[in-house]
């Protein structure tokens, strides 16, 4: 691959080349957090790992600063492990494989890991740097982010003495974030009854669609696979007769699923294909903007025996599909443009006789998120279905009076002689966490221009990482 050393910045970038080299996708944590400690002790500084992989790594105040009060670098070190149809890679002995595109940084046919292994190079730059100012740093670099911040929850705050925190993990360059959503994870489970059938074996998968990060992608109009999925089963039940075998839809329950596939069986192949083109010719005039890729791949299998799911399972699964709530549910009266409450059907799946559906649930508010999950549960209950509900986490809520706040809006006017956006963003964020367990936490998110985070198309800007650290440190020099 192309050297990232020959871009500016270039200590970030190997540190972002090494990251990437590593297998770091959630729930594989062990490798990325030992190659911290490695780095914390190649440079002389102390570092803790805990019993979730967490670590932080300590820096002293630099000459001058001895007295400043500390600070909080923090970022998280897994990743979405996303891959493009037809890349073969086993993300859990493997790294991916980062290119360069002008101004930008891709991956080839996977998820970048940019969100948030950028964040994690920034910092590890910082700590190794001898020439920046700054107070004395607690670089916290916490595990498990992606699936329900399970590393920020479990870690013992008792190990940190700072009262401020800068958070790494946003994705706009001249944005500063200071709040965020709270959410949790709601997983549903249907009873499979079974049948025996004959007839011709189809499969049948949405195709093409955009998918996205379920919290910033959310108010895109984006198709959610999945649900789509049900508004095409349900209209091909009304004019053909078919059973469905098995039936699957995303991967990860905070990522828009871009694919959601069906195996069926029917009498008349001929017929219910001729129903679902027309029923896919409909649908795309209506979603081509902005889904101008979507496609409905048929394939005719074999003539057989099979077992499918029972007619009972069968309706309430398309019911459910139908009907579920989906997508965004209020939008904030307080702060313009802000999704206040949204949910994404994010993993549909068929295990051990069951049929699974995970949610991401998320809401700016926590009585409208705990309204949200009563409703939830209302709505498994009405299709006999059992429920789970985990990974909660509370919004972080605005600070009225921030002092970090105004001195990064002083750093961002000095270095670029305009002032920087704040905004509060609908995606869950570990400032929530840290708020919630260190009373009195003074915090902002920051980070540089990214898009497509959790696909294949995650693409980062280097020369917003650039800008968005020359902010960072002119921010550390001026918290004396």
């Amino acid at each position: 691959m192309e050297s990232l050393l020959k871009i500016d910045s270039k200590e970030i970038f190997k540190y972002f080349e090494e990251i990437c080299s590593i297998p770091h996708g959630s729930g594989n944590m062990e490798k990325i957090s030992e190659y911290v400690l490695s780095f914390a002790e190649k440079n002389g500084l102390r570092a803790i790992r805990d019993d979730a992989f967490n670590v932080i790594v300590y820096k002293a105040a630099s000459k001058g600063y001895e007295n400043a009060e500390p600070v909080i670098l923090q970022g998280h070190l897994d990743m979405v492990c996303q891959k493009a149809d037809g890349v073969d890679i086993n993300f859990e002995e493997q790294g991916i494989t980062p290119f360069i595109d002008g101004d930008y940084i891709k991956a080839k046919g996977t998820t970048l890991g940019a969100d948030n292994g950028i964040a994690v190079s920034m910092i590890m730059a910082i700590l190794a740097d001898k020439n920046i100012s700054h107070p004395p740093i607690e670089a916290v670099f916490t595990t498990d982010e992606e699936i329900g911040m399970l590393g920020a929850e479990e870690l013992d705050v008792g190990l940190l003495s700072a009262k401020r925190m800068i958070n790494l993990d946003s994705e706009e360059a001249d944005t500063m974030t200071v709040s965020c959503a709270g959410g949790s994870d709601f997983r549903m489970e249907l009873a499979i009854t079974k049948k025996q059938v004959s007839g011709t074996k189809l499969i049948v998968e949405v195709c093409g669609l955009k998918g996205g990060h379920s919290g910033v992608e959310i108010d895109k109009c984006r198709q959610n696979a999945n649900t789509l999925m049900g508004r095409i089963l349900n209209f091909a039940k009304e004019k053909a007769e078919f059973s469905i075998m098995n039936i699957n839809g995303g991967t990860k329950s905070n990522a828009i699923p871009r694919n959601s596939k069906v195996e069926l069986v029917c009498e008349n192949a001929e017929e219910l294909i001729s129903i679902l083109r027309l029923y896919e010719e409909k649908v795309k005039t209506e979603i081509k903007n902005p889904e101008e890729d979507f496609t409905l791949k048929i394939e005719s299998i074999e003539k057989g025996s099979f077992e499918a799911f029972g007619d009972d399972t069968r309706e309430k699964l398309v019911n459910i599909l139908l009907l579920t709530p989906n997508g965004v549910l209020q939008m904030s009266a307080e702060i313009e443009n802000l999704v206040e409450t949204s949910l994404n059907l994010g993993i549909l799946a068929n295990e051990n006789g069951k049929i699974v559906m995970q949610y991401a649930l998320r809401s700016n508010k926590q009585s409208a998120l705990d309204y949200l999950e009563e409703k939830m549960i209302a709505f498994s209950k009405l299709f006999t279905a059992d429920f789970k509900i985990s990974g909660r986490y509370s919004p972080w809520e605005f600070k009225e009076n921030s002092k970090l706040r105004e001195v990064y809006k002083e750093a961002y006017r000095h270095e670029f002689s305009k002032d920087v956006k704040v905004s509060a963003i609908h995606a869950g964020l570990e400032c929530a966490v840290f708020a919630k367990k260190i009373s009195d936490l003074d915090c902002i998110s920051i980070g540089p221009d990214m898009w497509g985070v959790h696909t294949v198309e995650e693409t980062l800007s280097v020369s917003s990482v650039e800008r968005v650290f020359r902010t960072v440190c002119t921010t550390l020099a001026s918290l004396k």
